[in-house]
């Protein structure tokens, strides 16, 4: 991709001042800031590019190519925390920032960058944020998706939005995955990773358990992947398939991200694990009911992006968290059986 007719020719290509992207911390959002990472490596190559995290995803940063450094710093979400603003602000200001750009629109998330000098800092306007932040940018609005508002600030002011961003990019080292393994007792052959969870129970699929079973019984080993929250799940799961099924659930993200780079091939709901699998090249089937793909899929790409088709929704996408109509058929309409033959042709089983 040419750097100057991509993202904009910069005057000063001698400037090595690091830059700091403040990103939205959910895990699939956080994946996808990636593709910022990238069109600030192409725009600048010569400044290191440093993330804000939190500890749930620090391990992401490990496998993100083009980042140096992440800074991991756990803000509370309900409440101002002056003290750890301050302290954060602090840190920020020691590691000689010269751009920062703070992707959410909320004015908390300007307030350290502010506090800490960082000389340029740029988002779009939004919630009273004049004062926290000196590079103001308009138009959000017009943006139809969270990618182009987000990679938009990459940018040199009034760039025009290219055809195609840089994809989301995870590397695992092969010996990496090759450990996990053995750590795991688990064989080299090909297994299916199911991740049952989401944010919004709207989003979640429900036919997991018959779908594990129809995997197990053709053969294949299967692997249920998540957080602590799933636990519950992965164990009726388990119940349903049998044991060719293992609950590989667990605290560390770490482990999701090994156990999608290992898989043969996923089968997730619109979730943050969805977004690691496809950044990391793993086969990904996105089973998809009240959230828009076109929004939301990943620009990886998909083995399978499944929709209900059997009936034309009026409320389909309605891009809420909990159904409100039509008794969540936008999922229930997607057969157990249908998405496990997708996987066997994906496979090449």
């Amino acid at each position: 991709m040419n750097q100057d007719s991509q993202f904009g020719r910069d005057a000063d290509r001698s400037d090595t001042r690091p830059i700091l992207i403040i990103p939205y911390m959910w895990i699939g959002d956080f994946v996808r800031n990636h593709t910022v990472v990238r069109v600030l490596n192409e725009r600048w190559p010569n400044r290191p590019v440093d993330l804000l995290t939190t500890s749930l995803c620090a391990p992401l940063v490990d496998y993100m190519p083009g980042v140096r450094d992440g800074i991991v710093w756990d803000l509370p979400r309900s409440r101002l925390a002056v003290g750890r603003q301050l302290g954060l602000a602090k840190l920020l200001r020691e590691r000689n920032y010269g751009t920062a750009l703070v992707l959410p629109r909320t004015w908390k998330a300007a307030i350290a960058p502010a506090l800490a000098g960082i000389p340029e800092r740029v988002g779009f306007v939004g919630e009273f944020r004049f004062g926290l932040l000196n590079r103001w940018r308009w138009g959000e609005k017009k943006l139809p998706r969270f990618i182009d508002k987000n990679a938009a600030l990459a940018q040199p002011d009034g760039a025009p939005v290219p055809p195609e961003w840089p994809v989301p990019q995870l590397r695992v080292p092969a010996e990496d995955i090759v450990r996990w393994r053995q750590a795991n007792g688990l064989s080299a052959g090909a297994a299916v990773a199911l991740a049952p969870g989401s944010v919004g129970v709207s989003k979640r699929w429900t036919y997991y358990p018959e779908a594990a079973r129809l995997l197990a019984e053709r053969g294949l080993e299967v692997w249920v992947v998540g957080g602590p929250a799933e636990k519950g799940l992965a164990q009726e799961i388990v119940a349903a398939g049998g044991p060719g099924v293992r609950d590989l659930t667990g605290t560390d993200l770490r482990n999701g991200v090994l156990a999608m780079a290992a898989a043969g091939v996923a089968i997730s709901n619109d979730s943050g694990l969805m977004h690691i699998a496809a950044a990391l090249g793993t086969p990904t089937m996105g089973i998809f009911g009240p959230t828009s793909p076109y929004l939301w899929a990943p620009l990886n790409g998909l083995a399978a992006t499944v929709v209900q088709d059997k009936s034309v929704l009026s409320c389909q996408p309605c891009q809420s968290t909990i159904c409100k109509m039509n008794d969540h058929r936008c999922m229930r309409d997607i057969a157990a059986s249908e998405v496990v033959a997708i996987a066997q042709r994906v496979l090449g089983v």
